[in-house]
């Protein structure tokens, strides 16, 4: 009988031999168990439930211990069937109707039917439900649109929204669509975030505090067994600690290679897996109180750092400069026509200067590693010189990720004038509507941490995801993009290209577009 327990204690026994006697740098590799996936993550996780989830770190393992109604295809952002087997919609475009597969359970044992699925959105969504202070919700404005769910019978379940809303679909598909039992929710109540149950490939085993989680195979899977025993998520917050840890044998695959790290995987002992993805790295201004309050201002950050440097030097041209909120890879709704900020000192001294700013104070909270984040030290260091270059006087605040996201998704005022940030989403709606919007301000339980508002783009927003027409959707995303360019409630620094680097020994692992880590085909041999 497979132990997982004691496959983790050997596991554990091998890193500290291999990491105290130094055997590394020999030559001599640590060799992780036999069919476990060992996964060097970048940070703790947060929290196991989908519904109050946000950090990409943690979805990464959400997505292997639960399903959604529909998920995204392989190495695409379009969705397919997951625990649906097919949906209809209807001809207002306001009413979603799935029906399911009728031989799926979670991993408890309960049925997966059309009652589960109202259970976890009206938990969500319900201030009323009987297990809504499971929560918080941070991610129900995916939601938002949902008028009623109906339980039709055991095997179908129907969504009348409250408006036409073309993300919706893509939303189920992202983690916070995710099924999770009822009966174990019930269960284990708030505390559910660290007794999951869902219905994926894996099984939650343990969660040790800074030291593991562990899912053992799903031996049920309806959609076919996983590759591996187990999967062992690893926090390493210090991306050089992960290095070494996979250089040594500790762990076998990481995410988020710190890009001057790149070029220490080039041997046959290691494969690096790149994929272009919806991300964009960015720079959150306080545009509600001091020297960001002023538009001039914002304009004079943008053109005092020197993004093509970062690329190039500090991320190793693992990424492309970026010219506003929406990445590249959604290439139907982004303006070709916005160009980035140029590097212009001089240009960010004279918007100083009308501005009537000088040597400003600036506060700027950096994480030390964290979702999609990119090399957050480094890079905050090249942003301050390039700042104090045109007269900014800026102190680095450093916080490890959760500490950092208690800080900066409350909003900065009071507190900093600016804070790094990278959003990686899955349609063109999220990332703007969720952080751009007036509503989404922090006091009204959004990401909106600058407090930048617009009544046009608040419009624009509002019209974009209303709207059933893509071309449409398209021309007011454009017209958005433009607005916000020219306010620069954001510095815009960069889209990346995510990596991996696994050994030698992990076969059929693939990066996917959403930036979600999916391992239930991957193989260790």
């Amino acid at each position: 009988m497979f132990n997982i327990a004691q496959v983790f204690r050997t596991l554990t026994a091998k890193i500290i031999l291999v990491l105290s006697l130094g055997l590394a740098s020999m030559g001599i590799y640590a060799q992780t168990p036999d069919n476990v996936l060992v996964v060097g993550q970048i940070a703790e996780p947060k929290s196991l439930d989908p519904a109050t989830v946000t950090a990409v770190n943690d979805f990464r393992i959400l997505m292997n211990l639960y399903d959604g109604l529909v998920r995204y295809k392989d190495g695409a952002l379009e969705v397919e069937p997951a625990l649906a087997t097919s949906w209809s919609i209807s001809d207002d475009g306001m009413t979603y109707t799935f029906e399911l597969r009728s031989d799926v359970a979670f991993h408890d044992g309960t049925a997966v039917d059309a009652e589960a699925v109202k259970f976890n959105f009206d938990r969500m969504l319900d201030k009323n439900h009987p297990y809504h202070d499971t929560g918080p919700f941070p991610l129900s404005f995916f939601f938002s649109a949902i008028e009623n769910v109906e339980a039709v019978d055991a095997d179908t379940v129907s969504f009348t929204l409250n408006a036409p809303y073309a993300p919706f679909l893509s939303n189920l598909a992202y983690p916070t669509g995710l099924i999770a039992s009822p009966a174990a929710i019930q269960k284990s109540g708030a505390e559910f975030g660290r007794n999951p149950v869902g219905t994926g490939a894996f099984k939650f085993e343990s969660w040790k505090a800074n030291e593991s989680v562990i899912l053992s195979r799903n031996d049920s899977y309806w959609d076919g067994i996983a590759g591996t025993e187990a999967v062992v998520f690893r926090p390493i917050t210090d991306g050089n600690t992960r290095v070494a840890e996979m250089l040594s044998g500790g762990i076998d695959m990481m995410v988020e290679v710190p890009p001057v790290s790149l070029s220490q995987f080039s041997g046959s002992d290691f494969s690096v897996v790149e994929q272009a993805g919806p991300h964009v790295w960015f720079l959150i201004l306080n545009a509600k109180e001091g020297p960001f309050s002023n538009k001039l201002v914002r304009q004079a950050a943008n053109y005092a750092i020197n993004k093509k440097a970062i690329v190039e030097d500090v991320l190793e041209g693992t990424a492309a400069i970026a010219a506003g909120p929406t990445p590249p890879a959604f290439a139907w709704a982004y303006n070709e026509e916005l160009e980035p900020y140029p590097y212009d000192p001089d240009k960010a001294k004279a918007l100083l200067n009308e501005a009537g700013v000088s040597d400003a104070k600036l506060t700027f909270y950096v994480t030390q590693g964290g979702s999609g984040m990119l090399d957050p030290v480094a890079m905050g260091t090249a942003i301050q010189a390039d700042l104090a270059a045109v007269g900014f006087d800026v102190e680095i605040q450093t916080f490890e990720w959760n500490t950092f996201l208690g800080e900066v998704n409350p909003g900065l005022e009071g507190k900093a004038d600016m804070a790094e940030m990278a959003w990686m989403t899955n349609d063109p709606d999220t990332l703007p509507y969720l952080a751009l919007r007036t509503e989404a301000w922090p006091d009204k339980g959004g990401f909106n941490s600058g407090y930048y508002s617009n009544p046009k783009v608040d419009e624009l927003l509002e019209a974009a995801r209303s709207s059933v027409d893509q071309s449409e959707r398209a021309r007011l995303y454009r017209e958005m993009q433009e607005i916000v360019r020219d306010d620069a409630p954001w510095v815009f620094v960069a889209n990346w290209k995510q990596n991996a680097v696994t050994s030698s020994r992990v076969k059929n692992f693939s990066l996917q577009p959403s930036f979600l880590l999916l391992l239930k085909d991957v193989s260790k041999q």
